[in-house]
């Protein structure tokens, strides 16, 4: 007879099935959206935001700008737009958080599932003005090579960009420079709306 080496003991799988079946059923719409959007897209349309291949964002350490801890896993369950510039924040830099804000805003109803966080890649005083301005944004204290480690990036300049993270917490979608805000828009509309009856993640504290 031959023996099975490593294989699970016969119950197994009905001891843990339940378990299982829970994973799955948080993890399904979630891939549902990816599979729907870019599986088996509507006839003639693409994508405007460049696909990135799936990956859960790497555990660093973060604080924001009051100085507490900060880690990208109290969002489960939620989408993250994120974009990433120094204090002072040159126009490029204001144009993706404009962007970012009005895109939450369209989402009307919607808009408690899309969270918005700033990467700061430099430790100088953010303008009072700014924190105004973007109230609500999430203000996170990033050094550029923890940034770009983050964002999958390479050496190039990180301002103006934006990226979306799933609520699986995986990087999955960036939008260029000066994107237009229409064609955003149908990108987290068609994503929002294929993920829209999955069950919450609960987040960490």
């Amino acid at each position: 007879m031959m023996s099975a080496i490593g294989a699970r003991p016969p119950g197994h799988w009905r001891r843990y099935r339940a378990l299982y079946a829970v994973l799955l059923v948080c993890a399904a719409p979630v891939i549902a959206s990816y599979f729907a959007y870019y599986v088996m897209p509507p006839s003639g349309r693409t994508n405007y935001g460049e696909l990135l291949e799936p990956r859960p964002l790497p555990s660093v350490a973060l604080r924001t700008v009051d100085g507490h801890p900060f880690s990208f896993a109290v969002l489960a369950g939620q989408w993250v737009m994120v974009t990433a510039a120094d204090a002072a924040c040159d126009p490029q830099c204001q144009a993706a958080l404009l962007q970012v804000r009005q895109q939450r805003l369209m989402t009307g109803k919607d808009r408690d599932r899309l969270e918005r966080v700033w990467l700061i890649t430099d430790d100088a005083p953010v303008a009072s003005q700014l924190q105004r301005d973007y109230e609500g944004t999430l203000l996170v204290r990033a050094s550029p090579e923890t940034a770009r480690t983050l964002l999958a990036s390479d050496a190039g300049e990180l301002a103006g960009q934006i990226w979306l993270v799933d609520p699986m917490g995986n990087l999955m979608l960036r939008w260029p420079r000066d994107p237009k805000p229409e064609r955003v828009k149908q990108d987290i509309a068609r994503l929002l709306a294929a993920s829209s009856h999955w069950v919450r993640i609960e987040r960490k504290n």
